[in-house]
C-alpha cells in the first residue's frame, strides 16, 4: 500500500496527503484533513519515515548504549527508557558496548548513520567519537554514570556519593570497625563516587580504611568472587564489606560460603543498585535501591528539552531518589 492509494481513495493529491502526514496542514481544510486521516486509519497505511528522516536529518529513533546487556539492573533501566520513548512515538535501538571505547565509537557512528534523534549512554567511557559528538552539541543523555568529560551533557541518575556516605555511616553505627570495600572501575564516576562517599562516611566517624582492604573490580559476579578470594585469604578478616554493586556482592557471598564464613554473623555484606534479581535470588542482601523504573520518564523529559533547545539543558542533572534497604546481610 502506498501514499498514492491513500490519495486516490481520499480524492486528494499526493501532496495533500503528505502535508497531512507531516503536520504541514495550514493550506488544507479541516474537512480534508479529517477525510485523509480517516482513509489512513481505514486502510491501515503506515508511511515510511526514511524520506522524512533524510529531509529533516533526523529520525524517530533513539540509540541506547549500555555496558553489559547481561546485567539485570542495566536491562531494567533500558526497559524503562524504551517504554517511555515508545509512548512518545519514538523507537529505541539497544547496543552493548562492553565498556569498550572502540565498540562504543562504532555504535555512535552507526547511530549517526541512522540519523538517530538522540543517544542515551548508560555507562559511557571516554572515546574520540564521544568527544566529537559532545563538541558538536549532539543530543546526548548520560545515565547512571556522569559524562567522562566536563560539560559533556545532561545527567540522569542518583547522588552516588551521598548514598555511599550513608553506607559508611551505617557501618559505624553497627560497630563494624574492620571494614573493606570492593568498588567498581575507578574510571566510572558512579563507582568512584560510591567509594569516595563510603570512605568519607567512615572517616567522619573516625574509622579509617586500610589500603589492603580496598579492591577494584569489574562490576560482575566473577570479579567480585576473585576479589573476595584475595580479601578473605588473610588475617584479620574484614567484619563488613561494601560492594560496588549487587553482582560483586553475589560473588563475595559465594566465596564466604566456600570458606565457611556466615553472613552476616562473620562478615556483613552491603551491595548497591537493588538488582531486580534480588527479590528472587538474594532477598537477604542489604543494598541501595536505585529506582530503575524512573530512568525512562526522566530521560524522555531531558531528551525533549534537548530537542526543544531549552537554555541550560546541557548542564542539567536530573537526580532521582534512592534509599538504603536493610536486609539480613547487614
Amino acid at each position: 500500500m502506498t501514499i498514492e492509494h491513500v490519495a486516490e481513495k481520499a480524492g486528494v493529491s499526493i501532496a495533500t496527503v503528505s502535508r497531512v502526514l507531516n503536520g504541514i496542514d495550514k493550506k488544507v481544510s479541516e474537512e480534508t484533513i479529517e477525510r485523509v486521516r480517516a482513509v489512513i486509519t481505514e486502510m491501515g497505511y503506515r508511511p515510511t519515515r526514511v524520506g522524512r528522516a533524510l529531509r529533516r536529518l533526523e529520525s524517530h529513533l533513539v540509540g541506547m548504549l549500555i555496558p553489559d546487556t547481561t546485567n539485570a539492573f542495566y536491562a531494567a533501566i533500558a526497559h524503562s527508557v524504551e517504554a517511555a520513548l515508545r509512548a512518545d512515538s519514538t523507537a529505541m535501538i539497544l547496543c552493548n558496548t562492553a565498556e569498550n571505547p572502540v565498540v562504543q565509537d562504532a555504535y555512535l557512528d552507526e547511530m549517526e548513520g541512522h540519523l538517530a534523534r538522540g543517544i542515551a549512554l548508560l555507562g559511557a567511557v571516554a572515546s574520540p567519537g564521544l568527544d566529537r559528538l559532545v563538541a558538536s552539541a549532539a543530543p546526548l543523555v548520560f545515565m547512571n554514570r556522569k559524562p567522562p568529560m566536563p560539560g559533556g551533557g545532561p545527567f540522569v541518575g542518583i547522588d552516588n556519593y551521598a548514598a555511599g556516605r550513608e553506607i559508611g555511616t551505617h557501618f559505624v553505627e553497627r560497630n563494624y570497625q574492620r571494614c573493606a570495600v570492593i568498588h567498581g572501575p575507578a574510571a566510572s564516576s558512579a563507582s568512584r563516587e560510591r567509594f569516595e562517599g563510603f570512605r568519607d562516611g567512615l572517616a567522619a566517624e573516625g574509622v579509617r580504611l586500610d589500603d589492603r582492604s580496598i579492591h577494584e573490580a569489574a562490576l560482575t559476579m566473577s570479579a567480585g568472587y576473585s576479589a573476595a578470594v584475595e580479601l578473605l585469604d588473610r588475617a584479620p578478616l574484614p567484619r563488613a564489606v561494601f560492594c560496588g554493586n549487587d553482582l560483586i556482592a553475589y560473588g563475595v557471598h559465594r566465596r564466604c560460603r566456600e570458606v565457611g564464613l556466615r553472613v552476616p554473623a562473620d562478615v556483613a555484606l552491603f551491595g548497591f543498585d537493588d538488582n531486580p534479581l534480588n527479590e528472587w535470588l538474594a532477598p537477604w542482601l542489604s543494598t541501595v535501591h536505585v529506582p530503575y523504573e524512573q530512568f525512562g520518564p526522566a530521560a524522555q523529559r531531558v531528551f525533549q528539552r534537548l530537542w526543544d533547545a531549552k537554555p541550560g539543558i546541557r548542564q542539567h542533572q536530573e537526580l532521582l531518589p534512592y534509599r538504603l534497604v536493610f536486609r539480613a546481610s547487614a
